[in-house]
C-alpha cells in the first residue's frame, strides 16, 4: 500500500511541493538522512549494496572494509523494506528495487535546509547569538550603573560595537552554514 502524499501547490510554477510534514517524516529517521548524505557526497546514483555498506560503517564507527556481512545485511534489509520506499514515495529519490539502484531527484534539493550539520564540538548558533546579546546587555548595564571602565564609553560606541559584533557573527554564521551543507 503506497502512502498518500500531502502536497502543496507552488504558487509560481504550479508544481506540487512536498509539505513540511512530508519532509519531516522523510528525515525523521537517521538512516534516511544518511542515504541522502551518501548520495550527495558521492554520486547522485548508487547501488543499494554500496549505500548499505557505508551506512553500516557509519553506524558501527568502522571503516567500510571492516564492515561484516551481518552488519551490512541488517542495514540493507531495513533500507530495502522500509527506508528507500519511504524516500521514493516522498519523491526525494528514485528507487529501482529490481536493479538495486537509488538516485536523487530534483525534489531532494528541498531537503538541504533541513540537513545542515552542527558538529559535536560546535555550539548552536541560537546559543551563540543569545550569549552575544547577554554580553552586550551586561556591558550596557555596567555602563548604566557607572562601573569603571564601562561608564567612560559612550552609548553610541556600545551601539556600534554591538552592531559590528552581530554583523561579523552573521557573516561567519553564513559562511559556516554554507560549508556544513551536505552536497
Amino acid at each position: 500500500m503506497t502512502p498518500q502524499i500531502a502536497v502543496e501547490q507552488d504558487q509560481q510554477s504550479g508544481e506540487a511541493e512536498p509539505s513540511r510534514d512530508e519532509i519531516f517524516t522523510a528525515l525523521s529517521n537517521a538512516r534516511r538522512r544518511r542515504v541522502i548524505k551518501y548520495l550527495k557526497q558521492n554520486e547522485p546514483e548508487a547501488r543499494v549494496r554500496d549505500i548499505a555498506e557505508q551506512l553500516a560503517a557509519w553506524e558501527n564507527d568502522l571503516d567500510v572494509s571492516e564492515v561484516s556481512y551481518k552488519q551490512r545485511k541488517r542495514v540493507y534489509t531495513a533500507l530495502h523494506q522500509s527506508h528507500l520506499p519511504k524516500l521514493a514515495a516522498s519523491g526525494f529519490i528514485e528507487y529501482e528495487s529490481d536493479r538495486g539502484l537509488v538516485s536523487l531527484t530534483d525534489e531532494s534539493r528541498k531537503l538541504e535546509v533541513y540537513l545542515e550539520i552542527v558538529s559535536e564540538n560546535e555550539i548552536l548558533w541560537s546559543e551563540f547569538y543569545f550569549g552575544l546579546a547577554v554580553v552586550a546587555a551586561l556591558a550596557g548595564a555596567a555602563a548604566a550603573v557607572g562601573t569603571v571602565p564601562f561608564a567612560s564609553v559612550s552609548g553610541y560606541t556600545y551601539a556600534i560595537l554591538t552592531s559590528v559584533a552581530f554583523g561579523v557573527s552573521s557573516l561567519v554564521h553564513r559562511r559556516m552554514t554554507r560549508r556544513n551543507r551536505l552536497g
